[in-house]
């Protein structure tokens, strides 16, 4: 657009300097085509100046004398009357941040959105919302919504503030108020999005505003509270050692238990080894006779007490 302009400058340039040199000097070089020039040159400007280009990222919205057209201009070349208006607005999607942490949201300080869930206990959030205008819906934005001396953004940021927040807080702290501490913070996070998601679009519609997504990034617990459910994850801890503890030593009583029946068990089979053995030497005494035969390794005593004497003799000697 911007080059057709310029070339449009050039031809009515030209054919302005060609006539005023043909006036200054009429019997001199004349540069050709001066009239044409500046009318071709003249067209194209007035034909130029009714062009309006919405860009990608736009629609435009046409006022007349006589009021807004309802009617939007969308990407591409359209021609206008030069009496008409046109007022670009961005139709691309802006993210608005509530978080904990300062600098990650849209506010300086702290400002995650805390609510009670059904136990009454509060929780924070970080929250962030995608949103875009209405393309179609973009003049009753223009009509209906102040810049608020904030240029082409100042439309979008009063609707942050007035409208994205107070009706996320208000979804958030409805659908947070069904849900558990626990299911919040982790089991029943997906299912929360999806219905803070659902609220906060029917809440919007009547701003002309379309909501792409809510995402819950993160969930804080009070201070006095994360104590005590630190508190109690160490008393479970403790728990569950003492418990490990008595097990164990269950194992080992009933180990030694067992150990204690084996020795019992092997002694009294002993005994009872020994007593029949015992009977058996005493109705028979060769059985003595019988044992040493099957003990004794082939060799003969090297000593032996003389009978009846107490002198050992020494039987190796020769």
């Amino acid at each position: 657009m911007v080059l057709f302009k310029v070339i449009a400058w050039l031809i009515l340039v030209y054919g302005i300097i060609a006539l005023v040199a043909k006036k200054a000097r009429p019997s001199g070089f004349d540069l050709p085509f001066a009239l044409p020039a500046i009318l071709v040159g003249a067209i194209l400007l007035v034909m130029l100046s009714l062009i309006v280009v919405v860009g990608p990222q736009e629609v435009a919205v046409v006022t007349t004398p006589s009021g807004v057209r309802s009617e939007p201009l969308h990407t591409g070349w359209h021609v206008i009357a030069p009496w008409n208006d046109i007022h670009y607005m961005d139709k691309t999607v802006w993210v608005y941040t509530c978080a904990n942490s300062i600098g990650e949201g849209e506010k300086p300080n702290s400002d995650a959105i805390w609510a009670p869930t059904k136990d009454g206990i509060k929780l924070g959030f970080d929250v962030s919302v995608s949103w875009r205008i209405d393309a179609n819906e973009a003049p009753w934005i223009y009509q209906n919504v102040t810049e608020n001396d904030g240029g082409r953004s100042g439309r979008y940021l009063w609707l942050e503030e007035n409208v994205i927040r107070a009706k996320l807080k208000s979804a958030l702290a409805l659908t947070v108020s069904g849900f558990t501490p626990i299911e919040a913070y982790s089991t029943k996070r997906n299912d929360i999005q999806q219905e803070i998601l659902e609220r906060i679009k029917d809440e919007c519609k009547q701003y002309r505003i379309i909501i792409d997504n809510v995402d819950v990034r993160e969930v804080y617990y009070n201070e006095e509270y994360e104590k005590a459910i630190n508190a109690k994850k160490l008393a479970e801890q403790e728990a569950l050692r003492l418990i490990e503890v008595t097990k164990q030593k269950e194992e080992q009583l009933k180990q030694a238990t067992i150990d204690k029946n084996i020795a019992i068990e092997k002694a009294k089979g002993e005994s009872e080894a020994l007593k029949i053995k015992g009977q058996s030497i005493s109705s028979n005494p060769k059985i003595i006779e019988l044992e040493w035969i099957n003990k004794w390794n082939g060799q003969l005593p090297t000593y032996m007490m003389g009978n009846g004497q107490g002198i050992m003799v020494n039987l190796n000697n020769k």
